[in-house]
């Protein structure tokens, strides 16, 4: 703050007015004359060194005016009694040898009265003053409080464009159409269409929701507003409305114009839900948001882009088509657009000359832009704190790991007992998964404490998966009771490290049971609410749609998944006893194997046998006849100089071995490559489709 701008605000003057009348005060309605306690008045008074005395009915004092000086106070001195004392102050005075004394009796002082009187009015008036400057220097938040609080994002300031932007490509050309709609309108408007007048984009955090938004702004060429959801929402029913009515004012005065709302799900919740039947604030504010959207005014040039990672909680009046016309997931990008957003954030930041940016995309499935941002921001930190000039693999390797687990604890000391629990544990999580024919490939183990954890075991995929099939899920609960069960086979006391893997495995194998059908006696059946109701909280208030039987039915089976997981983790520990002590030894001398290493010590490892073909009921036909191939198989094949792929899966094989003797599938019940080449459809005319499932 500047000096010269003390003197404008009312804080000084308020200051110099509290002092001026401290020190007026005293000096208006003072005595001069300096106090003593009752009794020293009252022997003052039966000595005879009074020679004139004063009592004042209001006050009850008494002022003294002395013959001689009394110690250092001077000639004239007062004290003060109580109403009990009164007569007898009055006796002491009578029977005094005084010249003479008055009385006083109480009346009002008009000086206090005055200043009581205008002191208040006088802060009124300073404070007045205050806000009419305010007012007047355009500043006013009185005022300006139903004003939207909406940035203008002009031309001066820094742009970000759509080649900043990356992993989204989707999205991008449907943003790229709003664009080419406010620039070349006749374009559109002689084919009869017309630009969406909402775009939402949704999608989990850190997937770039923000970022196509400023880089709409960007390359629009037309007056952009930003705003987020809880500007709208205050403590006062209306302010919001207020301010979206001004948002949309101001937007619609410079049209064409682009009106950006982050996190819109603070005010665009579905109205009545809740406890208590909602906000009226909040949904004041949605209604006047849903009228400025898609009112009678239907000629606005003014497109709103909006972005929340909640969808599902948002009102049905906002997603209707007229409002929320185009929908746009934005979710985390595959390998090729990791690598594109690596490529985008290595920018500016000196990469050594064999760094290989795929593959850290490929260590990094699942991660959004902002994590793989955060990767890159990390290493060159971990770069700098070494004094290195050049961000190599070896910071990138470590920056990854901080990002999945946290930093590194290299103060903690752990026992030697200690480390060897950790590395049997994690190895015989890797062990497990190595011996299984449908996990990921294991790439890293260390027994280094990393965050919350005392060591851990990272198997990533080859590729993007987005489909899980049963035995998969079976191998991922066999991998994670691995080090449990290594545990139980060398030390015979496990301990509470598992307890992470026993949560993961239960919350796996019920999924199975209630939301992926893979369980022979429950069936296709989806059981429960999923996440509940949304607006109270998770699973509060949601209630449970099947009967104590069948719970007790689900809670028999995911102890059953859960038993054979361990009794698999336990045999193939045992059949390969030797490669875990290895595993073990190697660990606790290197604390760290990378997917090399950890292949030559699984050299030996015997893998474990396929397992036989689940049918969702015993009574239903096994078919033996395999896939097709698809052209792309066999192109890239070709490609590769490898044969063409096996017609038959040793599944397949196994299924056909197993078929029962009075079983005949006949050549009519079996569908022509002609028609699965060209894919079947059901009678009512509709697709299958598989469920993409998160992992």
């Amino acid at each position: 703050m500047k000096f010269k701008n003390i003197f404008k605000g009312p804080i000084f003057w308020i200051v110099l007015a509290v002092v001026a009348l401290l020190l007026v005060l005293p000096s208006l309605f003072g005595t001069g004359s300096s106090r003593v306690d009752t009794n020293v008045g009252l022997r003052l008074l039966e000595d005879n060194q009074v020679a004139q005395a004063k009592i004042y009915d209001g006050e009850q004092r008494v002022d003294l005016t002395l013959r001689n000086d009394y110690e250092d106070m001077g000639k004239s001195v007062q004290f003060f009694y109580s109403t009990a004392r009164a007569e007898g102050v009055v006796a002491a005075i009578d029977a005094s040898d005084t010249d003479g004394f008055t009385d006083q009796p109480a009346e009002s002082n008009w000086l206090l009265s005055l200043a009581g009187l205008i002191f208040p009015i006088l802060i009124l008036g300073v404070i007045f003053w205050f806000l009419l400057s305010r007012m007047q220097g355009g500043g006013s938040k009185v005022m300006q409080f139903g004003k939207s609080k909406a940035k203008l994002i002009t031309k001066d300031m820094p742009q970000v464009t759509f080649n900043d932007v990356a992993g989204a490509d989707e999205a991008v050309e449907e943003l790229l159409e709003i664009k080419e709609f406010l620039q070349e309108p006749a374009k559109f408007q002689a084919l009869g269409a017309k630009i969406p007048k909402g775009v939402l984009l949704y999608g989990p955090p850190g997937t770039g929701k923000t970022l196509l938004a400023r880089a709409v702004a960007g390359e629009a060429g037309v007056p952009f507003y930003s705003i987020s959801g809880s500007d709208f929402v205050e403590m006062f029913v209306g302010v919001g409305a207020s301010r979206v009515r001004d948002l949309f004012e101001q937007a619609k005065n410079n049209a064409p114009a682009i009106i950006f709302v982050d996190e819109i799900d603070a005010v665009g919740r579905h109205r009545g839900a809740g406890v208590g039947g909602g906000n009226d604030e909040r949904e004041q504010t949605l209604n006047q948001l849903l009228v400025e959207m898609d009112g009678f005014d239907a000629n606005t040039n003014v497109i709103l882009i909006a972005a929340t990672n909640r969808p599902d909680v948002l009102d049905p009046a906002l997603l209707r088509p007229g409002r929320f016309d185009r929908q746009i997931g934005v979710e985390a990008p595959d390998m090729r657009g990791r690598e594109h957003i690596l490529t985008v954030h290595s920018k500016g930041k000196p990469m050594a000359g064999g760094v290989d940016l795929r593959g850290v995309a490929k260590k990094t499935p699942g991660f959004t832009g902002a994590d793989l941002a955060n990767v890159l921001n990390e290493a060159a930190l971990l770069t700098a704190r070494s004094n290195a000039q050049l961000i190599d693999d070896r910071a990138l390797d470590e920056a990854i790991d901080r990002v999945i687990a946290g930093p590194q604890k290299r103060s903690r000391l752990m026992k030697e007992l200690e480390r060897k629990i950790t590395a049997y544990h994690e190895g015989g999580h890797a062990l497990v998964a190595a011996a299984l024919r449908n996990t990921d490939p294991v790439t890293k183990v260390t027994i280094l404490p990393r965050g919350r954890a005392l060591g851990y075991t990272m198997v990533m995929p080859s590729d993007d998966k987005y489909s899980v099939t049963r035995n998969e899920l079976l191998d991922q609960l066999a991998y994670a009771m691995g080090g449990r069960v290594a545990e139980e086979i060398v030390f015979h006391d496990p301990s509470t490290g598992a307890s992470n893997d026993i949560e993961k495995a239960t919350g796996t194998a019920r999924k199975m049971v209630t939301q992926y059908g893979m369980s022979e006696r429950i069936g296709a059946v989806k059981l429960g609410q999923g996440a509940g109701e949304p607006f109270l909280g998770r699973d509060m208030g949601s209630d449970r749609d099947y009967s104590d039987q069948l719970a007790l039915v689900v809670d028999e089976e995911v102890r059953r998944l859960i038993d054979n997981a361990h009794d698999e983790a336990y045999q193939i520990l045992t059949e390969n006893r030797d490669v875990l002590d290895r595993l073990a030894l190697e660990l606790l001398e290197r604390e760290t194997l990378n997917q090399a290493e950890i292949a030559e010590v699984f050299t030996h490892v015997r893998k474990r046998e396929l397992r036989e073909v689940w049918l969702s009921k015993q009574t239903r036909p096994v078919h033996s006849l395999p896939p097709v191939t698809s052209r792309r198989e066999r192109a890239e094949a070709l490609e590769g100089g490898q044969p063409a792929p096996e017609t038959v899966a040793p599944q397949d094989q196994i299924a056909h071995a197993n078929l029962p003797n009075d079983f005949d599938v006949h050549e009519s019940d079996l569908p022509t490559p002609e028609a699965s080449e060209n894919g079947s459809r059901s009678a009512g005319g509709g697709t299958d489709s598989t469920e993409s499932t998160d992992r």
